[in-house]
């Protein structure tokens, strides 16, 4: 009769020094952010509690094509008490930027662990925490996708670009850093090249840096610039879009555009000779001759700019080809397509691209707040969209100039 019972409690007495013996163990990947952008760092903690005394380990966090990752912080071992007991923790921060949008997988992710059992052996066991999956948005606009918290362009010039020295060389330096971000991400280097400009390029400095708040990506240009013909001219600008993760919207980071020539062009840069009042003729002709010039290259220049302005103006009596494309988006609730049909929308018409503020908080926020309907805003946006080109036709500076971000 006693034996009866005796063999089952000696099996459960083993099983349950070996369960003791192995101890419990648990691990999960934590994040708390919600609608990320394509590019936008999204930090990972990774969480293991483990009744165990771990003397070695070794974690798998899975490469995907679907997005970029990076750890971000040193590995946290310490002692905490969860649920009464005292268990060692492990934490584990990692920044993940996806490459695409929709549901991004990451995971699962697994920890290997030697620990030492309760006779001073030493075994080993694998923990795997489930995949968790984050919804991903598209990058807004049509841009080169780049993410950051804060985003900061200097540049530098060695000298005053259109007062140059004869045979002066003029050295500018452009540096951007990002804080929130990789390195590849940062835009690609502009081309200065001009036919009547000389340039040597440096090369290119790319790097990604870690800080307390993450890391920071950086990269550094350089050129040495002299002019070629001499006459004044202008150093096109450009502008580098970003998507600012801190107030939800895309700012533009300019390159302005710079006057560049030698000093006293036309002067024969101050040399004497005898016959001083030919020579002032002559650099006093030439000068007119300049400014007749830059004048004649502006008016045509700009006649391509009216042409555009005529063709915006007839466009307003014809029907947006995007008109159709935003009332399908609107009706089956895709906000993306929505806001890329409404972006295009407004380039048609010339007019410049705002006026998102409501959707991008739906599209964007980590809280969208309840209530928007997607067709009561597209009526809205095309009231809007009236009165803007309205206001243009009213203002007498014509409905379609180019405007700033």
């Amino acid at each position: 009769m006693v034996s009866r019972f005796l063999l089952p409690l000696i099996l459960w007495l083993a099983l349950t020094g070996l369960a003791g013996a192995q101890g419990d163990t648990k691990l999960r990947v934590l994040h708390d952010h919600g609608n990320p952008v394509v590019s936008e760092m999204v930090e990972l903690t990774i969480r293991g509690e483990y009744d165990l005394t771990v003397s070695l380990e070794e974690m798998i966090f899975p490469n995907s094509p679907d997005y970029d990752w990076i750890q971000i912080a040193r590995d946290d071992w310490h002692k905490e008490r969860v649920n009464g007991r005292l268990l060692q923790i492990f934490e584990r921060k990692v920044a993940v930027f996806p490459s695409r949008d929709g549901p991004v997988e990451i995971g699962p992710v697994t920890h290997r662990l030697t620990y030492v059992t309760g006779d001073g052996k030493r075994a080993e066991t694998e923990v795997t925490a489930p995949a968790v999956t984050l919804n991903v948005r598209p990058f807004p606009g049509d841009y080169r996708p780049l993410s950051a918290r804060k985003l900061i362009l200097t540049d530098e010039l060695s000298a005053s670009p259109g007062q140059l020295k004869q045979n002066e060389v003029l050295t500018r330096r452009v540096t951007i850093e990002a804080q929130g971000t990789l390195a590849h991400y940062l835009p690609p280097r502009p081309d200065l090249r001009q036919p009547w400009m000389i340039s040597f390029t440096a090369p290119e400095q790319r790097e990604t840096v870690m800080t307390d708040r993450g890391p920071l990506a950086r990269v550094v240009w350089e050129w040495q610039l002299r002019p070629h013909t001499g006459e004044p001219a202008i150093l096109p600008g450009t502008g580098f879009p970003w998507f600012d993760t801190a107030n939800r919207r895309i700012e533009i980071a300019p390159l302005d555009p710079i006057p560049f020539g030698f000093a006293g062009f036309g002067s024969n840069f101050g040399t004497v000779d005898e016959a001083g009042s030919g020579n002032r003729a002559v650099a006093a002709a030439v000068l007119l001759l300049s400014l007749v010039c830059g004048l004649s290259l502006m008016l045509w220049r700009r006649a391509p700019m009216h042409r555009h302005a005529l063709l915006m103006r007839l466009r307003r009596y014809l029907p947006s080809p995007h008109m159709r494309m935003m009332q399908q988006a609107a009706r089956r609730n895709d906000l993306a397509s929505l806001r890329a049909a409404a972006e295009r929308h407004l380039r048609w018409l010339g007019l410049p691209v705002r006026g998102f503020s409501e959707l991008d908080r739906q599209l964007y926020a980590a809280l969208p707040p309840p209530g928007f309907d997607a067709l009561d805003w597209l009526s809205g946006f095309r009231k809007m969209a009236r009165s803007e080109t309205r206001k243009k036709e009213s203002d007498g500076n014509g409905p379609y100039q180019r405007t700033k971000l």
